[in-house]
């Protein structure tokens, strides 16, 4: 029998004999904002997914728990730090290029977490989507912008942004100006920590929605097709009571560190997990509710996972392409910074001319 035809009796697995089969999904995190987020993610434990932490900071990766580590621009930084300039950063991952590469070249969807503005997450987290995308694999990036009041930060942090378009197939923005809205009084601490249980959550359920098995599944396939539907992309997720459909609804659109607006949506993947009791009709008034206003042509894709820990809940993940985001729009114009000059006397950082902020 040729390999384009797989027999097995009923007890035999496919996954167990072969290599191909199982997508093979790997979380990167950029610069410290990024690191911290795959820690919070490597605590609670995600399905099928390696980690790895990109630093330019020796002492902040020490801190990180995660399956691999990866300390770049050691001539450049001395382990230091980027300074907050972002060519620096990217300097940082250029001499690293062959090491990135070597973690990523295997990777069918690669998820990229990184805060936006300082140099070394605004500055890598570039490079390695693109450099992720050049290997054939489905890039999501989940990337936060900083305070209005880190007036400089911002404008690195546009230019961030230009470059993550770019370069990957899903790029989710997440304001954390709205957490001065939502936990304004929290310690800093926990109040970050909101943000990071966030972006945590929606790898982790993106990633279970592919590697877990479901009642009606979803596969690696299913999250291309919907990417390459094009425009830009997000992410929605909500957790309620089973016995109100609508609520369920309202709470998965209506999150407050998301600035997007789903009306039109070209596409949509959504997956549901609910305990053994879920009606159909539950089922279906959910995906029928967050698909009311998207377009009469969208490419919508559902699955449903049945687990005893669900039950009386409903906990929604949908993918969103062709949405429209405020935050995104508004950035019409490239961003062009010129490098700093280096740093001057005995700790000059030796730096090459860099692209970064004067690439289209």
């Amino acid at each position: 029998m040729g390999l384009d035809a797989i027999q097995r009796d009923g007890k035999q697995s496919f996954l167990e004999s072969f290599a191909f089969g199982r997508p093979k999904i790997l979380v990167v995190g950029c610069g410290g904002a990024g690191g911290n987020s795959v820690n919070r993610l490597h605590r609670i434990g995600v399905h099928g997914a390696r980690t790895l932490v990109v630093n330019t900071d020796a002492v902040h990766l020490d801190s990180i728990h995660c399956d691999r580590k990866l300390l770049i621009g050691t001539t450049v930084t001395r382990g230091m730090g980027a300074g907050g300039r972002p060519e620096i950063g990217e300097r940082a991952a250029e001499l690293a290029e062959q090491e990135l590469r070597n973690h990523l070249h295997d990777a069918d969807l690669t998820f990229v977490t990184t805060g936006l503005g300082g140099g070394t997450g605004t500055g890598v987290a570039p490079y390695v989507a693109e450099l992720a995308a050049a290997s054939g694999s489905v890039v999501i990036v989940v990337a936060t912008t900083p305070f209005r009041a880190e007036r400089g930060r911002m404008r690195n942090a546009i230019a961030g942004i230009q470059r993550l378009k770019q370069g990957s197939d899903c790029l989710i923005v997440l304001d954390n100006n709205r957490l001065l809205d939502l936990v304004p009084n929290l310690p800093v601490e926990q109040a970050f920590a909101v943000m990071d249980h966030l972006i945590s959550e929606l790898i982790k359920g993106v990633t279970e929605s592919i590697t877990v098995p479901s009642l009606i599944n979803l596969d690696f396939n299913d999250v291309r097709t919907v990417l390459q539907a094009g425009g830009t992309s997000t992410v929605f997720y909500g957790e309620e009571s089973d016995d109100d459909p609508d609520r369920v609804v309202r709470e998965t659109l209506d999150n407050p560190l998301m600035d997007v607006d789903h009306r039109g949506a070209r596409g949509a993947l959504i997956h549901i997990s609910a305990g053994p009791g879920v009606r159909l009709r539950t089922a279906h008034e959910v995906v029928e509710g967050l698909t009311a206003e998207l377009r009469a042509d969208a490419n919508v894709i559902f699955g449903v996972r049945v687990d005893p820990k669900f039950d009386g809940i409903l906990r929604v993940l949908a993918i969103m392409t062709g949405v429209r985001s405020a935050a995104l729009e508004s950035i019409a114009q490239p961003v062009s910074l010129e490098a700093e000059p280096a740093l001057a006397g005995p700790r000059a950082i030796p730096l090459n001319p860099s692209s970064f902020f004067r690439r289209p």
